[in-house]
């Protein structure tokens, strides 16, 4: 028999999902053969084979020849037909929040008050007296009908635990009386700047607190030791990991503690690295007003090592729009007192935009969050000024979400060469009642991802995890079929705006590369890139797009090495 012939008889009758064999002499420590690999290099769209030595890919192929290339040492898996993507890169997380929120009470599918109530209870039953219950992820439009808790709701079961809960969103929080009192709220309390606290018809507060209000709070939280930001960052990525993510943009900490906290959590990452620990490459971003930290050490975008990367910072313009609080030209359609807020930072616009420009000149990378249709002009606007004053350059801003759009600004992402980072899961997650919000008209030109590809943007997608799931695939699906989760839009919510899986998947991988600055050395698959690979379950190019939302990650390879397999084939 000949020799390929014989190993892959031999690989084809081992028990396990993905079975390794070793061969004779070569170079390579890893081979993947017989697969469908999907590569996001224009010159190989596709392939059989991949060969990995160390942590890099040195060739891509058919599968016969990829043999040749081993060694008595290579460990070769036999993908069995089945479908490989480059290691999936989220451009959007809080990667600390959300692991921290594994852990923490569970709300985001209470589908009732009642059920908030009971949640919050059997959790702080089970806590220690005066520890601090955070994250939650409720969503109130789960609620028929839909209405914000108050304090009054669950300061009977949590008297012993001060609470403060996050909005699926984290852009308002629920506070029980007992926080409120630790932290010195009351009537007399004033308004924040770019906040808001919600009130009673006396003026007392309900224990909801809007964007800046939240720090009202957040000054009474314990700031979190290094075992526990450990703890949690482990947590996140054995999250990502069994995602097929090997990559995060961590957009840092937002509480009033946050600039500090997430100077602890790039500590750990730098922990987790030098112990042999750090299964995820990380880009980071400190807060825009923080600018001076990276740059007075002379750290200028893209400065790292191969895992952890510095050098970027990150800004608001406004809130969310399940909290009324991004900004709108016109008033909300279910709340026409209000139009929303500009952020605390972009109440001072100049101040703003001097801080921009002096974070460029820097040399640092700017990422701006931009949700109301307001918010993303009045960014694109300084981008544009930043440009005409300072010049083109390879500074690759960015605006996180730019979620609703004025037709008009479309074709400045490209223009002024801005990658808009997107989250598609926010899609069908805000399309169940996005309608009702900002009406029919607004909604054409939200999320808009067929629009901007059209007009020549880059997409970057990711997740906002903690706000949605880490899952890409579940991202792509949304994407690809802008099917809301309340299965109430079949072809799609605003469905002009769906984009191909090739197109999702890009946005996923080299998108997401480039928008780190990053499109050199990962986001696809080629000699000379990173061996961050994953492995599906399904052909998600050829099956159909409905189920997308079922394919799930077999093996995740990162760094060359298999760090994930799924114990059952899907």
């Amino acid at each position: 028999m000949h020799l390929a012939s014989l190993i892959i008889a031999t690989a084809l009758t081992t028990a396990a999902l993905f079975p390794v064999v070793a061969l004779g002499q070569g170079q390579p420590d890893l081979i993947l053969v017989h697969g469908k690999i999907w590569t996001e290099n224009p010159r190989q769209p596709e392939a059989e084979a991949v060969a990995i030595r160390g942590n890099r890919i040195i060739e891509i192929g058919e599968s016969n020849s990829i043999l040749k290339l081993a060694g008595s040492s290579t460990k070769v898996i036999d993908l069995h037909g089945r479908r490989v993507v480059p290691g999936f890169n989220d451009a959007h997380v809080h990667f600390y929040m959300g692991g921290d929120g594994i852990t923490s009470v569970q709300l985001h599918e209470a589908s009732s008050a009642e059920d908030f109530r009971r949640r919050i209870a059997e959790f702080a039953h089970s806590r220690p007296k005066g520890e601090w219950i955070l994250n939650g992820n409720w969503d109130h439009e789960r609620w028929t009908p839909a209405h914000l808790p108050t304090h009054q709701l669950i300061d009977d079961v949590t008297s012993d635990n001060p609470v403060f809960v996050n909005r699926s969103d984290g852009h308002m929080c629920l506070a029980n009386a007992l926080a409120m009192k630790l932290a010195g709220v009351s009537r007399e309390t004033k308004d924040v700047p770019g906040g808001v606290i919600l009130r009673d018809a006396e003026g007392n507060p309900t224990g909801i607190f809007k964007d800046a209000a939240k720090s009202l709070i957040e000054h009474a939280l314990p700031r979190p030791s290094m075992d526990h930001i450990l703890s949690a960052l482990q947590a996140a990525q054995n999250y990502a990991t069994e995602n097929g993510v090997t990559s995060v943009q961590d957009m840092g900490v937002f509480t009033a503690h946050g600039v500090d906290t997430m100077a602890d959590v790039i500590r750990a990452y730098q922990t987790l690295e030098k112990r042999g620990e750090l299964r995820v490459r990380v880009s980071t971003h400190l807060p825009l007003a923080d600018w001076k930290r990276w740059a007075s050490a002379g750290i200028m975008a893209d400065f790292g090592t191969e895992k952890v990367q510095l050098g970027a910072v990150k800004s608001f313009a406004d809130g969310s729009l399940g909290s009324t609080t991004a900004w709108f030209f016109e008033p909300y359609s279910d709340a026409p007192n209000t139009s929303g807020i500009p952020s605390p930072e972009l109440l001072h616009p100049d101040e703003m935009y001097q801080q921009m420009r002096d974070a460029d000149r820097a040399g640092l990378q700017l990422a701006v969050h931009a949700i109301g249709d307001r918010a993303n002009r009045s960014i694109l606007d300084m981008f544009e000024r930043l440009e005409r004053e300072d010049g083109a350059s390879e500074r690759r801003l960015r605006i996180e979400h730019a979620q609703h759009l004025s037709p008009a600004d479309i074709s400045r992402f490209a223009k002024l060469h801005v990658v808009a980072s997107m989250q598609p899961y926010h899609a069908i997650d805000d399309g169940r009642w996005a309608d009702r919000r900002i009406g029919p008209e607004r909604a054409k030109t939200t999320y808009a991802f067929r629009s901007l590809l059209d007009a020549g943007a880059v997409l970057a997608f990711g997740s906002d995890w903690f706000v949605a799931p880490i899952n890409p695939l579940v991202g792509i699906y949304a994407a690809v079929t802008r099917r809301t989760l309340d299965g109430k839009h079949l072809e799609g919510w605003v469905p002009e705006q769906k984009i191909s899986v090739p197109e999702a998947v890009h946005a996923y991988t080299v998108g997401a590369a480039y928008a780190s600055l990053e499109d050199g050395i990962k986001g696809s698959l080629e000699p000379g890139k990173f061996a961050d690979l994953a492995v599906l379950s399904a052909d998600i190019f050829h099956i159909d797009a409905a189920e997308i939302e079922n394919t799930r990650v077999d093996v995740t390879i990162f760094d060359g090495k298999v760090i994930f397999q799924r114990k059952k084939p899907y």
